[in-house]
């Protein structure tokens, strides 16, 4: 585990609802390849701060790695409604483009 890591969950002890904590600590898990610790961080993030998409890619993303399509999908779908919210265009046309690859997959599967 990083020191960055550590002082993320030290601030947190401190501030359990910080959401800048939550998305920095999912992100250092993303960076170690600890999916499932991120989406439990991520999932608390997006619980308490109103995310413009980013967040929302990052939990798709993670799923897609632990091999959870549909779980991916389902947020690539949250994140559109966000990015739409947030006049975000490229954001929505990225994410819907997600979302058609992955339904392929699923489709191949």
């Amino acid at each position: 585990m990083s020191d960055r890591i550590d002082m993320l969950k030290k601030a947190l002890e401190k501030d359990p609802e910080n959401p800048l904590g939550l998305y920095g600590l999912a992100m250092e898990y993303i960076k170690e390849g600890n999916y499932k610790e991120a989406v439990i961080y991520l999932t608390k993030y997006l619980s308490k701060y109103d995310d413009q998409g980013a967040g929302y890619r990052a939990i798709a993303q993670c799923y897609i790695k632990l091999g959870d399509l549909e779980k991916a999908i389902e947020f690539y779908q949250r994140g559109i409604e966000q990015a739409k919210k947030y006049k975000h265009a490229s954001m929505e046309k990225e994410f819907s483009q997600e979302i058609e690859i992955l339904k392929g997959k699923l489709g191949k599967s």
